[in-house]
C-alpha cells in the first residue's frame, strides 16, 4: 500500500511540474476551425486569381498585374489569421478556465515569445518578396516560417505540435519547387494539416 501512494504521489508530482512548464490549454477544436478557415480562404483566393492566373506560362509570367492581386491577397490573408487568433484565443481561455489554469502565466508568456519570433520575422520576408515581386515564393516562405514557429513553441505546451511544425517545413520546402502552385500547398499545409493536427489533439486532450 505504501509503494502504491508513493508512486500516487510521484505522478502526482510530476503531473504539477509538466503543467507549470507547459502550456496544456491549447484547443485541438481551435485547430480543426483554423484548417476550415484556411480551406475557404484558399477557395476564395483561387477564385481571385483566376482571371490572372496563366498555369502554362514561364514562371516571371504566371502572375499578370500582381499589383492589383497584392492587396486582395493581404487582406484575405489577413483577415484569415485574424478571425483563426480569435477562435483560438476564445476556446484556449474556455479550456483554460475548465483546467482551472491562469491563461496568462510565465509560460503561456514564454510559448507566445517563442512562437512569435519566427512568424514575425516571417511576416516581414514575406513583405520583402513582395516588395520585389517574388510572389511565387510567399506561399513557401510563410509555411516554412510556420513551421519554425511551431518546432520553436512546442517545448513550451503539448510536443505533438512539434511535428505540425516540421510538416509545414517539408511542404513549404517542396513547394519552392513548384512555384505558381503554392496556394495548393498553403491550402494542405494550413487546410488540411490543421485539421488532422487539430482532430488528433482533440481526441488525446479535449475529450
Amino acid at each position: 500500500m505504501k509503494s502504491k501512494k508513493y508512486l500516487d504521489d510521484i505522478t502526482e508530482i510530476k503531473n504539477m511540474m509538466s503543467r507549470s512548464s507547459r502550456f496544456i490549454s491549447l484547443s485541438g477544436l481551435s485547430g480543426i476551425l483554423a484548417g476550415v478557415y484556411a480551406l475557404v480562404a484558399a477557395g476564395i483566393a483561387r477564385t481571385i486569381l483566376n482571371p490572372y492566373f496563366e498555369p502554362h506560362a514561364p514562371v516571371e509570367d504566371s502572375y499578370r498585374d500582381a499589383s492589383e492581386i497584392i492587396p486582395k491577397l493581404t487582406f484575405l490573408a489577413s483577415a484569415t489569421v485574424v478571425l483563426a487568433v480569435l477562435t483560438g484565443i476564445w476556446l484556449t481561455v474556455r479550456k483554460a478556465k475548465k483546467n482551472d489554469q491562469k491563461i496568462w502565466d510565465a509560460t503561456s508568456k514564454r510559448l507566445v515569445f517563442n512562437f512569435m519570433i519566427p512568424l514575425v520575422s516571417g511576416g516581414l520576408f514575406c513583405l520583402v518578396l513582395l516588395q520585389y515581386g517574388l510572389i511565387g515564393l510567399v506561399a513557401p516562405a510563410t509555411l516554412i516560417f510556420y513551421g519554425l514557429a511551431c518546432v520553436n513553441a512546442a517545448k513550451y505546451t503539448f510536443g505533438d505540435i512539434r511535428y505540425l511544425g516540421i510538416a509545414n517545413i517539408i511542404i513549404g520546402l517542396i513547394s519552392t519547387q513548384f512555384i505558381g502552385y503554392g496556394l495548393y500547398f498553403w491550402a494542405l499545409g494550413f487546410g488540411v494539416l490543421h485539421i488532422v493536427y487539430g482532430s488528433l489533439m482533440y481526441f488525446k486532450y479535449d475529450r
